[in-house]
């Protein structure tokens, strides 16, 4: 088991799930803090990005002049974990986004936005998860899927039944990793447990 209290994991907190998320990372013994100001994104070994509406995160994002500083942690390295609209956050191309929808990038995906309907078209199935052993019980939300991968991303989750059987709702690239369902809600820590070990790095 790796030692995780000497890692830091940031939430990005100007909108979403972030105390959901502050509670599951701290339920494993994580050090966590609410990123709203980059002195507290320069603290972190670790960030999370929250379910929430994409459009109105990215757009908060700058007003909280966020928006730049994640993205060069991103792409210097530091392992990011983006959930539902964190996932569209993470994606280097989205279909059905806004004209002006910006992101942070670095997962080589295309995402479509709100792929499974809206707020009462969500739903809840099963999921195999790679890397454990028995299925996650997702709950998607107004959820993003992921269309098409880059040839460095890794599948690690498929929706199993129903009409969106076989679509792509959970992916790793290096240090990113991206869910288009909510593991912060049910008390399953499991697919945070993987993301902390993600950051404190090889055992």
């Amino acid at each position: 088991m790796t030692t995780t209290t000497r890692r830091t994991i940031g939430v990005l907190a100007v909108q979403g799930d972030v105390r959901e998320h502050v509670r599951t990372l701290e339920s494993l013994g994580v050090s966590t803090v609410r990123v709203r100001r980059t002195s507290e994104l320069d603290a972190c070994d670790g960030l999370v990005i929250p379910g929430g509406e994409s459009t109105t995160m990215a757009k908060l994002a700058r007003t909280f002049d966020l928006f730049e500083p994640v993205r060069q942690r991103v792409k210097e390295g530091m392992p990011t974990f983006g959930t539902c609209a964190g996932m569209i956050m993470l994606a280097d191309r989205i279909e059905d986004g806004t004209d002006d929808q910006e992101t942070i990038g670095g997962l080589d995906i295309t995402v479509r936005r709100n792929a499974f309907g809206r707020q009462v078209d969500s739903f809840e199935d099963d999921v195999h998860f790679a890397g454990l052993h028995e299925p996650v019980h997702a709950i998607f939300i107004r959820a993003p899927w992921v269309e098409s991968v880059g040839s460095g991303v890794e599948v690690l989750a498929r929706v199993e039944h129903g009409e969106a059987a076989g679509r792509i709702v959970a992916v790793r690239q290096g240090s990113l990793m991206a869910t288009s369902f909510h593991p912060e809600v049910g008390g399953d820590a499991r697919v945070h447990r993987l993301f902390v070990d993600l950051v404190a790095g090889p055992k």
